[in-house]
């Protein structure tokens, strides 16, 4: 029989969650705090908790999806909530720190909770399909026992590891990847406002050049996985032509009153890096300067 499940927090991510969920034939109840918001879901077939023990008690598994995990400490360790988590799965899918990950799940060890911590990599709309990316980390056998369940969440669901803290970890790591893009694509638009390009262009161009960025970010991690910081005939560019890149691209911003604060990020790690002699070496040689400051 399929386990029954239940949904703490019911914004558009949970709400997403427990769509998939009920899509797929499991008995899900829901929760949230303002109840307008878990509402639409019994139109659906889930059944509306007036509390997060009435909603723990209905379910096998509770998926916790809100703001952050202090939230998910006021909900779940509440004096009448918590001794009611005994023999339960708890799934945290909240965004959080892999410390964050690390003492939640030794706290649920604590009550008598299994516990898998996750990051959703992906919008709500991919949520139930098969490119939804969902990354989980913890025991490993109650991952075996409902991969089912987290294959309805998505069809890229992983197990990434038993340290509760990864999947937090490299979700991090890859929002990273993101906002260094988001960034870049916000430095680039101010580039194309102050010399009068229309950011179409700018649109058109990326297109063009993004394989080229795509497969920099993939050499770069290769290489810095094995540890190859000297350029070699595999070099794809050495740090010495990006700096000097990089000073025409500090000059136009100086002369068109753009933000630097994060370009002059960039310039500390080239400078640390260079004052250590690796001016010449591949670009990878820049990951030794991104430890302490």
């Amino acid at each position: 029989m399929k386990p029954s499940m239940s949904v703490l927090g019911t914004g558009r991510m949970g709400s997403a969650l427990a769509r998939a969920l009920l899509q797929a034939g499991y008995r899900t109840t829901v929760w949230n705090r303002t109840r307008e918001k878990a509402e639409p879901l019994t139109a659906l077939g889930a059944t509306l908790a007036p509390t997060v023990r009435q909603a723990i008690d209905a379910s096998e598994i509770v998926i916790v999806n809100v703001s952050d995990y202090a939230a998910t400490a006021a909900l779940l360790r509440a004096n009448d909530v918590a001794p009611g988590l005994a023999g339960k799965l708890i799934v945290e899918l909240t965004s959080g720190t892999p410390e964050g990950a690390r003492e939640t799940s030794g706290w649920a060890a604590t009550h008598g909770a299994q516990y898998i911590d996750g990051a959703i990599l992906a919008t709500p709309d991919f949520i139930g399909t098969d490119a939804g990316t969902i990354l989980l980390s913890g025991a490993l056998e109650p991952f075996t026992a409902n991969e089912t369940v987290f294959r309805a969440l998505g069809g890229n669901v992983q197990h990434i590891g038993t340290e509760p803290g990864r999947a937090n970890a490299l979700d991090s790591a890859l929002l990273a990847l993101m906002w260094g893009a988001l960034f870049g694509g916000l430095h680039a638009i101010a580039v194309c406002r102050a010399e009068d390009i229309d950011v179409g262009e700018l649109g058109r161009q990326w297109k063009a050049t993004a394989p080229v960025v795509e497969g920099l970010v993939a050499d770069l991690i290769k290489r810095t996985g094995a540890g190859r910081f000297a350029s070699d005939a595999e070099t794809l560019s050495s740090i010495s032509p990006h700096y000097g890149a990089f000073q025409h691209l500090k000059d136009l911003m100086e002369a068109g009153s753009i933000d630097r604060t994060v370009v002059d990020g960039y310039d500390a790690i080239f400078s640390r890096a260079i004052a250590s002699g690796h001016l010449h070496d591949d670009f990878a040689a820049l990951s030794q300067f991104m430890g302490k400051a």
